[in-house]
């Protein structure tokens, strides 16, 4: 299994198409084929379903099955031809949660990437449960998540608390504190924070009205927050909500404080990780309310 195959597969499945996917790797459809018959042929079992006339490319089972495993051979072997560099630059392999890296990393992201941080960095995004995976497997050296399980071979730590407070534009302008059973559930820019903060909206907001927007990432929250409209979210993410311009009210009543992890497996890069985490604890204790766990 080459790192070609894998490239072969992978860039096919982007494309949508063998013809589409040679014309980005620069190499002849024939050639393309042969590359992935011979995957398919040492994985034991079919990646694409081929037909007569279709150009688009269809995926199997075991192919749609196998596409998160590529990923993480093509992520190896990246590594592997990386060795040669390590000594002079070791990289340290870091995962976050999508509101913790958008919101809290960014000026600790910049220090390591500063001439006097001796690493290089190579950073993920990933959801809580996928980076439990990545860090027993080595893929990932230490991982922020806010959805903590259990996991014989991780090592799941405390790395900050902080309260959720509401976040509003102009209309919340005289309110610095509220309850919830005066928010309108209609006006919500709602997300998912973890189960703890889902059973507490359950207890005070009426399942069967839709809030206005749901949203399963970040990166458009600040756009909906006009008007009347509103999201609950952590103090953090808050602060840094259109640099610090949309108010924020405290919550009577609010959901449990959110804690964020970290996670580690064995004393691979000790030295990096420590670096991050002591980066990372400056960064925290620079906004009121936010409780480090990292001193």
């Amino acid at each position: 299994m080459t790192r070609l195959e894998i490239e072969a597969f992978l860039m096919t499945i982007q494309c949508g198409s063998i013809s589409a996917a040679s014309e980005k790797l620069y190499v002849t459809q024939p050639a393309l084929s042969r590359r992935l018959r011979a995957l398919e042929e040492e994985l034991g079992y079919p990646l694409l379903i081929r037909n007569k006339g279709i150009r688009s490319i269809t995926l199997t089972e075991e192919g749609q099955a196998f596409v998160a495993v590529a990923e993480k051979l093509k992520h190896i072997y990246r590594e592997a031809e990386a060795i040669s560099n390590l000594k002079q630059n070791p990289i340290l392999n870091l995962a976050s949660i999508g509101s913790v890296s958008t919101y809290v990393l960014p000026n600790v992201l910049r220090q390591i990437i500063s001439d006097e941080t001796q690493y290089n960095l190579c950073f993920h995004q990933y959801h809580s449960f996928e980076s439990y995976g990545y860090v027993e497997s080595g893929l990932v050296d230490i991982a922020l998540i806010s959805d903590d399980m259990y996991s014989k071979n991780v090592s799941t730590i405390p790395a900050f608390q902080e309260p959720f407070v509401l976040v509003g534009g102009s209309s919340w302008d005289h309110v610095s504190r509220i309850h919830p059973s005066e928010l309108d559930p209609r006006q919500e820019i709602r997300l998912p924070w973890n189960p703890e903060f889902d059973n507490w909206h359950e207890k005070w907001f009426d399942v069967t009205i839709y809030p206005k927007v749901q949203l399963d990432q970040m990166s458009l929250l600040e756009e909906f927050l006009t008007g009347d409209h509103y999201a609950i979210v952590p103090l953090l993410v808050a602060r840094k909500l259109k640099g610090g311009n949309l108010n924020i009210c405290e919550l009577d009543s609010g959901p449990e404080d959110e804690i964020i992890y970290y996670l580690t497996c064995g004393t691979k890069k000790k030295e990096m990780i420590e670096h991050f985490l002591h980066l990372l604890h400056k960064e925290l204790i620079q906004t009121d309310g936010v409780k480090s766990f990292l001193a």
